[in-house]
C-alpha cells in the first residue's frame, strides 16, 4: 500500500458511534478517491462523510438521517465464525474464515466446482487449475478467502487506497486504507482490504457481513 504522505500515515476510515463512516485522506484524496459501482468518481475533497445506516437520500454520502431512524452501530456479533479454515489440494491451498464473508458470490458464480454452495466440505481444492482458482481469491473483496502455494501465503497487492460504492452492496476498501475499530477482521484475514457496511443490517459492523441481501437494500444511484 503507498503511503498518505512523506510521514507514511494511512488514508482513515472512521466508524462515528451511532452514525457515519468519516474518511479522512486530506494529503492526497486524487490517489484515495470514492467511487461508484460504474466507476465513475465521486469527489469528496480529502473528508467524507459516509452514510452507513441505509438511509441517507444523498447516498453514498452521509445527510443526518442516521439521527432520525435511531441507527446503532453496535456489533452484535458473537464471534463464534471466526475462525480459519485450510482445504489442502495437491497444487494450492485455500483459507476461508467465514467471519469476514460479504457473500460477494465471485467464488461461487465462477467456479461452481470448487465453491459448492450445497456440500460439505464446501471447497475442493482440486477441482480447478490452481491458476484459475487464485484469479477468482484475488476478486474476493472482503478478505475471506485466500490461498498459499507450496507453503507460501499470497502477498498483498501493492494498490493505491480507493474506495467503491458497490451497487446495492458494501462498501469496498482497497490500498490498506485503515478502518479504526475496535472490532477485529478475523484470524488470518488481510488489512489491505475488505468490505464495510452500508446498509445499516450487518452484525458485524463496521463490516459487512452480507445482510443487505436478505433485507433488499437497495441504491438506484450508485
Amino acid at each position: 500500500m503507498k503511503p498518505d504522505d512523506e510521514t507514511g500515515r494511512k488514508p482513515k476510515l472512521i466508524p462515528v458511534p451511532d452514525g457515519p463512516f468519516a474518511y479522512e485522506n486530506n494529503k492526497h484524496p486524487e490517489s484515495g478517491g470514492i467511487f461508484n459501482s460504474r466507476g465513475e468518481d465521486l469527489p469528496f475533497g480529502g473528508e467524507a462523510r459516509l452514510c452507513r445506516c441505509g438511509h441517507s437520500s444523498n447516498k453514498p454520502f452521509c445527510d443526518g438521517t442516521h439521527a432520525e431512524v435511531g441507527f446503532n452501530s453496535r456489533n452484535v456479533s458473537d464471534r463464534r465464525l471466526d475462525s480459519r479454515h485450510s482445504y489442502d489440494g495437491k497444487g494450492i491451498t485455500i483459507h476461508w474464515n467465514p467471519i469476514a464473508c460479504s457473500h460477494a458470490g465471485f467464488c461461487w458464480q465462477e467456479l461452481p466446482d470448487v465453491f459448492r454452495m450445497d456440500m460439505r466440505p464446501w471447497i475442493d481444492p482440486d477441482a480447478a487449475e490452481p491458476a484459475e482458482i487464485m484469479k477468482v481469491i484475488d476478486k474476493c473483496p472482503s478478505g475471506a478467502l485466500s490461498y498459499s502455494v507450496d507453503g507460501v501465503e499470497k502477498e498483498d497487492p501493492d494498490r493505491e487506497p480507493r474506495i467503491t460504492v458497490t451497487r446495492n452492496g458494501p462498501y469496498c476498501i482497497t490500498g490498506g486504507i485503515e478502518v479504526v475499530s475496535d472490532v477485529p477482521r478475523g484470524e488470518g484475514v488481510t488489512h489491505e482490504h475488505c468490505s464495510c457496511c452500508r446498509c445499516g443490517a450487518s452484525r458485524n459492523k463496521p463490516f459487512c457481513d452480507g445482510s443487505h441481501i436478505p433485507i433488499g437494500f437497495e441504491d438506484d444511484k450508485n
